[in-house]
C-alpha cells in the first residue's frame, strides 16, 4: 500500500493456464483522490492493449474486487464475461491529482 497521485500501469502479466482473473483495489485512504481500475487484454500481433473491464471510480475507502472468467455472470464496472488472454496488464487511473493511498492484488484462478 502507498500514497499515489499518478496512473500506475503493471508491466505485462502473463497467464499460462487460468481460465479465471480476480483484482482487488483496497482503498485505504481516499481523500479526496479518486481512481479507476481497468483490466486489458493485449493484442500478441499488433502489441495493441484491448479492455476487457473497466471499474467504477472508487472515492470510498473500500476494498473492491474485479473479475473476469468466461463462467461468470457479467456486472457492470465489477464483472467481465470473456476468457483470460494469455498477456494482459492492469491499469489503475488517478482522476485527479490528489493524493490515494491503495494496494492492488491479482490472482489468476
Amino acid at each position: 500500500s502507498a500514497a499515489r497521485t499518478t496512473t500506475q500501469t503493471s508491466a505485462d502479466l502473463v497467464n499460462y493456464n487460468a481460465n479465471s482473473l480476480i483484482v482487488v483495489l483496497d482503498m485505504t485512504t481516499v481523500g479526496t483522490g479518486s481512481v479507476t481500475v481497468t483490466i486489458d487484454m493485449k493484442d500478441t500481433t499488433s502489441g495493441k492493449y484491448i479492455n476487457l473491464l473497466t471499474g467504477a471510480a472508487i472515492t470510498t475507502n473500500s476494498t473492491n474486487r474485479y473479475r473476469v472468467g468466461p463462467s461468470l455472470a457479467a456486472a457492470a464496472n465489477s464483472v467481465a464475461q470473456d476468457y483470460m488472454p494469455r498477456v494482459f496488464r492492469i491499469v489503475v487511473t488517478a482522476n485527479n491529482a490528489n493524493s490515494a493511498t491503495y494496494s492492488v492484488g491479482y490472482h489468476l484462478v
